[in-house]
């Protein structure tokens, strides 16, 4: 089903998420500190961030940094309905993610012309997206449900229809050249570059380098 105005937004999400690898992916509690993290993974060269919905800051975050750094590929997390989906859309993201496949969000998406990537685990759910207009796709969690090797069953039969994937969870620092050398994947989600800890600590130095040490791996 779908519509050329999505299918066209998806394949330019795709094509963007591509040059950028990796998505870090963050939650923030306060706007002020989503806005230096951004700041410091863009420096550090991951222009892209994936701002999860499961702080109330979220929106207001996404709306900052898509005004304060327009260069930056910026998209929402955990979108579990239509709400937050228009919420999402509304600060300036420029796609959603969610955890799991729900058929009213991606209907939602799909009539908006709004990249948005559902969660899939089997192959129903990838059946299901499918149906509904989505070839963009979440592996989530990756390695929790059986990582690349999961992940390569699950392309065979789909390949041909030229489905992408972004793999989130249990994704690492030591793992993600693995799944990047996969041409089904445009990119991993990085759980690994904003921790909790160094976050609450405002330990920039720490993120700074960890977000430099992707970098430099990508391009080793």
């Amino acid at each position: 089903m779908g519509n050329v105005l999505f299918d066209e937004a998806c394949k330019q999400a795709a094509e963007r998420l591509s040059k950028v690898k990796v998505v870090p992916v963050i939650a923030v509690d306060e706007v002020d500190i989503g806005v230096k993290l951004c700041s410091i993974l863009r420096e550090a060269g991951l222009n892209c961030a994936e701002i999860t919905f499961r702080t109330s800051a979220a929106a207001a975050t996404i709306a900052a940094v898509s005004k304060l750094m327009p260069d930056m590929f910026v998209g929402a997390g955990t979108v579990l309905n239509t709400a937050d989906l228009k919420r999402a859309k509304d600060a300036g993201a420029k796609f959603a993610v969610a955890p799991g496949c729900n058929p009213t969000v991606i209907s939602a998406a799909v009539a908006d012309g709004f990249p948005f990537l559902p969660g899939i685990a089997n192959p129903s759910d990838i059946e299901r997206a499918l149906e509904l207009g989505c070839r963009l796709l979440k592996f989530f969690p990756a390695e929790q449900l059986g990582g690349l090797k999961l992940l390569k069953a699950l392309i065979a039969p789909y390949k041909h229809l030229g489905v992408k994937f972004m793999p989130t969870g249990g994704v690492s620092l030591d793992n993600m050249k693995s799944y990047l050398e996969v041409k089904e994947i445009v990119a991993v989600g990085g759980t690994w570059l904003a921790k909790s800890e160094d976050l609450k600590d405002g330990n920039w130095d720490a993120i700074s380098k960890i977000a430099k040490d992707t970098v430099a791996r990508l391009n080793a």
